[in-house]
Parts: C-alpha cells; structure tokens; sequence
C-alpha cells in the first residue's frame, strides 16, 4: 500500500477526529461512529422468539418486520447518495442520530405488528441516512491508499454492533424486559450524535457535482460502468446471505435439539467477535492480493460455514456461523472500498447505490428466505443462502481493477 501525502493524511484524520494525525485513534473514532449509527439494526434479531411469541405471529412474519429497517435504509441511502453533492456532511449525520431516537424509543410502546413494522422502517430511513454519509465523507477526507483501511474500520464498527448490540439486547430483555430494550438503544443513538458533534468538525460542504449536472445523469453514469454494476450485486447478495443466516438460524437455536435460552442465545453472538479483528484487514489484503482473489475467498470462507450450519451439535453451529460471519463482513469491507475507488467523480452518489442495493438485498432475503424457512425447514433456507453466496462469486470476475 503506498502512503498518503501528509497533506491529505492530515486533512483526512482532522476531517474525521479534528485532531492531529493518529490511525489507531481515528480507525477507533470511526469504527465506534459505525457502531452506535447501526446498533439497533441487528441487535433485535437476537430477541426474534421473544417478539415473536409477545405478538403472536410466524417466524417468517416477525423476521419480515425485524429486517424492515432495510426498506428504509435502501430508500435512505438511494435518496442520500442521490443528493449528497449538496448535503453537508456534518449536519446531516448528526441530524440522522438524533431523529433515529424517535422511533427506536417509539418501539417500547408499539401496540401491534403493524407499527412494529413502521418503526423499524423509520429507523431504517435514519440509519441509512447518517451510515451514506459518513462512507461518503470517508471516500471525500482519505487518498485513494487510505480509503481501504478507513473503510474497513467502518464495517469493523459495524460488525461490533453485531455482537455488542446483540449481547446488550439479549440481557436487556432478560433482565429488564422488551420495553426497557429499547429505551437503552435510544439512548445509545443519542450517544453516537454527541460523538459525531464532538469529533467530526470543520468541514465544509463537499460538492463533487459539476455546475448544471443532473444528479440524475450521475447516477446514470455510475449504472453504466460495468465494475459498479457488478459491485452493487455483489452487495445485494451479501446481506441476502447474511440475513438468511443469522435471522433464521435465531429459531434453529432455541428449539430443540439444541433449545438454548435467550441469555445463552446472547452469548452465542461471541460468534462474531473474531470478525472485529479480521474484517480490518480487509483494506491491506485486497491492496496486497487485489478485491477478486480477496473476494473470492472471502465468499469461499462463508460458503464453508453453511454445512456445519445444518448439523446437531453447538460446537459445529457455532464454527458455521464464525465462518459465515467473518467471509460476510471481509467480503462487504472489500466490496466497499472498491466501490469507493471505481467511482472517479460524485462518489456520495456510487456509494448510496451500492448501500440501497445492499440493503434491498437483505429485505428480498427476509422475505423469499423465510418463506423458505416456514414451508420447508432449515435445509432449504441453507441453500438459498448458497445460491446467492454462489452467484456473488461469479459477479466477482467483473471486479477489475
């Protein structure tokens, strides 16, 4: 990997944290920004036989509500990269945090499926929003060399809030019950807008547009380059993949052989916690071996994770799910800071793109995987899951770069 100017180090760490020039202390800074932008995204899925049984409705039914947040968040971001040219950074993150705590604490109260469903789409359009932003600043503030690692400290970020945000539902609803859940995760949303009011500073807004161009015609431009194609559908089939296993595999866990209770089923997103360290080196490993054999074996890593997925023992459902889930996330930081580096020009609006391709991914795997998972078991599920992991390696050939 070659190394940054000191001038666009510089700008990128003061644009990101507003302090002097620190990689640990801004990789941290960034990853604790994703984590607290999308906590509450897959932090219920850990209490998916909890809602399930308070509102009396089918695993496939409750998982469809659960993952509508993904609706909004493929609307947000298509909208947000849309216009991104003309929104300023700052504002619009901070703005996205706290709005986000409106509907998570409106969840302690929702009366019946219908609003659950709502809310979560809400809390979808407000996560989506702060989440595009913020890759969009990233891709702005960080040289091409950096772009990987700042990208790959986000997802990392991310990937935290999957084990994090699970294990604090899980013992939240245990101990204090569903309503108390959600005001905690209110209150983490609040957290995340006092960071990014203290750290992200003295930005101006960024403009990318040229003066009279359409945003429409930007977005055309990216649709046409065959490699972004390729990425957002690699994206798309990502979260189908990640989705349909760690939604559906909630219900596997619980009944019986292995009936596991809702702390222990907390604790078993453990699973996700050698991904916080692998995902980091997403950025330097597809700088050092290039994003197609990168991506190639890190779907080939989650595809080997599904066999041991259908077996009756913990042990071996664990390790398929640490295999899923490390292949997943390396895949997506890889992908994304690929994304951020094809788009020579209006990179808030490839980056929205691919975001609302990758979350559509996750609402069409919510409902046609637990379709699947209601009429046919398991089994099947598992194997829509390796279609689509499958498909993702063939896009993978497109990915010159």
């Amino acid at each position: 990997m070659t190394d940054m100017s000191a001038a666009s180090m510089t700008r990128a760490a003061r644009a990101v944290v507003g302090h002097p020039p620190n990689a640990v202390r801004r990789s941290l800074i960034i990853g604790l920004t994703a984590f607290l932008t999308v906590v509450d995204l897959f932090a219920t899925q850990a209490i998916l036989p909890v809602l399930t049984r308070h509102y009396g409705v089918t695993p496939a039914a409750m998982g469809f509500a659960v993952n509508a947040c993904t609706i909004g968040m493929a609307i947000a971001s298509f909208v947000v990269g849309l216009f991104s040219p003309w929104i300023n950074r700052r504002a619009g993150i901070l703005l996205s945090l706290i709005l986000l705590a409106v509907p998570t604490s409106l969840l302690a109260v929702a009366p019946g499926l219908m609003t659950f469903t709502a809310l979560r789409v809400m809390q979808g359009l407000c996560m989506a929003s702060a989440f595009a932003l913020t890759l969009a600043h990233l891709g702005e503030q960080c040289s091409t060399a950096d772009a990987g690692s700042a990208f790959a400290a986000y997802i990392t970020g991310n990937v935290a809030s999957n084990l994090v945000g699970r294990l604090i539902a899980a013992a939240a609803v245990d101990h204090l019950g569903l309503a108390w859940n959600f005001l905690l995760f209110a209150a983490l949303n609040l957290a995340g807008a006092v960071l990014v009011s203290a750290t992200i500073h003295g930005v101006a807004p960024i403009s990318e547009a040229k003066p009279g161009e359409s945003p429409w015609r930007a977005l055309a431009a990216h649709w046409r380059h065959p490699r972004l194609r390729a990425a957002f559908a690699i994206g798309f089939c990502i979260l189908f993949a990640f989705i349909g296993t760690f939604t559906f595999v909630n219900f596997v866990l619980v009944q019986p052989p292995l009936a596991l209770g809702m702390m222990t089923l907390g604790v078993v997103y453990f699973v996700f916690a050698p991904s916080v360290v692998t995902t980091l080196l997403a950025g330097p490993v597809a700088t050092r071996l290039g994003t197609r054999v990168t991506l190639w074996a890190a779907l080939a890593l989650a595809a080997s994770g599904l066999p041991l997925l259908l077996t009756a023992h913990l042990a071996l459902v664990l390790g398929g799910m640490v295999l899923v889930a490390a292949g997943t996330f390396f895949a997506q930081a890889t992908v994304t800071g690929f994304v951020g580096r094809a788009a020579s020009e209006n990179r808030g609006i490839a980056s929205g793109s691919y975001l609302a391709c990758y979350f559509f991914g996750g609402l069409a795997g919510s409902a046609l995987l637990g379709q699947l998972f209601d009429r046919h078991g398991w089994t099947a599920c598992v194997a829509g899951i390796a279609l689509a992991l499958g498909l993702a390696a063939a896009l993978v050939s497109w990915l010159k770069e």
